[in-house]
């Protein structure tokens, strides 16, 4: 007997994630290998942080809160709103899928730019929907106009990914503001904001104005940037009570875990510790893309926390190979819809230094 699979998988692309460090210091020629390929944050959470994660161990036996009251009331009041607009996921890629299965079905289209978040391409395979991409404009921006253009009766969801990934790219809120207005109430729009903390156009907060003039907007945020919290996987949407009804519904119970919830509840209670990592992270930026330019590479205009290098004439293959060998992991930029291109985490100081050296050699 052959055990039959469903046919979307054949649709739903496979996912590369960035290099360990375990596979980075597999892959080097020096024992000190470093990681830039995943838009981690460089620095360990904030010590109250792991303290509530270690009093949360003691716990471990119980199933955590299934409707994370005490995260999502942390949350609601850090963003002045009620707990019942904040729905928390397993990461914020969660909501994302959950939003999929939730909205769409067969013969709906799920509407984003390309390249942007590789986590986009699997939600039309996921629900039976046809997916819409609208190439980058100039600059490696979200072309809004384009993507107006696209918008049909059928478009059931729509996604902005804002910084982009893996463009770092930035649209101000006022121009976001204009463009939801234009897009059909009945289409869901997600603003995803995995990045938001790290650009300086606007207040991070901004957007939040914008969720009460238009009911059919969420703002997808994580703890797994700039609060440090990546490993423990915690994302959540600010949004109505009904879009967080919908993905509950369709979510497995006790997704986000007790150590995830115990942390995130107390990372946002740390905001001087978020400016300082932004602030930190602003400074490397700088340094990296000055240096970049130094070089004679173009990039990206980043308000993130990584670069999007052309490596024009070079191989990108062989320049990853290289930089992998000199201790030094890169994301590729094929994988994530843009061939000839390397996404580069900032890290520390050291550790970028060690980047562009690497890099400089290959020149």
């Amino acid at each position: 007997m052959t055990v039959t699979f469903a046919e979307k998988l054949e649709r739903i692309p496979h996912y590369e994630p960035g290099t360990s460090l375990d596979d980075a210091k597999a892959r080097a020629e020096t024992p000190d290998a470093i990681k830039l390929a995943s838009n981690e944050s460089p620095f360990p959470p904030h010590p109250a942080v792991i303290d509530a994660i270690a009093r949360a161990a003691e716990g471990i036996n119980r199933y955590p809160d299934p409707d994370a009251r005490a995260l999502r009331r942390a949350i609601a009041d850090h963003h002045e709103t009620e707990p019942g607009r904040i729905a928390v996921s397993n990461g914020s890629c969660e909501i994302l899928l959950a939003a999929a299965l939730a909205l769409c079905e067969q013969g709906d289209e799920i509407l984003f730019a390309w390249p942007s978040f590789s986590i986009y391409p699997y939600l039309a395979p996921l629900c039976g929907a046809r997916e819409i991409r609208v190439p980058l404009g100039d600059g490696y921006v979200h072309d809004l106009e384009g993507m107006l253009e696209e918008v049909t009766a059928a478009t059931q969801l729509l996604i902005v990914c804002n910084p982009n990934n893996p463009t770092g790219t930035h649209i101000p809120a006022e121009r976001i503001d204009s463009f939801v207005e234009s897009v059909p109430a009945r289409t869901t729009i997600i603003l995803d904001e995995a990045y938001i903390e790290y650009q300086i156009n606007d207040d991070p907060d901004t957007t939040l104005d914008l969720l009460a003039k238009h009911p059919n907007l969420v703002l997808l945020r994580t703890f797994s940037k700039c609060h440090g919290l990546a490993g423990l996987r915690v994302g959540y949407a600010l949004c109505s009570p009904q879009f967080r009804a919908a993905v509950d519904a369709v979510r497995q119970p006790f997704s986000v875990n007790a150590l995830a919830q115990a942390a995130a509840t107390e990372a946002i209670r740390h905001q001087d510790d978020v400016a300082d990592r932004v602030e930190k992270n602003v400074i490397e930026r700088v340094h990296v893309e000055e240096r970049l330019r130094e070089l004679g590479f173009d990039t990206a205009e980043s308000q993130a926390n990584f670069s999007w290098l052309d490596l024009g004439d070079l191989d990108e293959e062989e320049v990853v190979e290289s930089l992998a060998k000199a201790g030094v992991a890169v994301r590729p930029g094929t994988p994530l819809g843009g061939p000839g291109h390397l996404r580069v985490t900032y890290g520390t100081r050291p550790e970028n230094e060690r980047f562009l050296e690497a890099l400089d050699a290959l020149t």
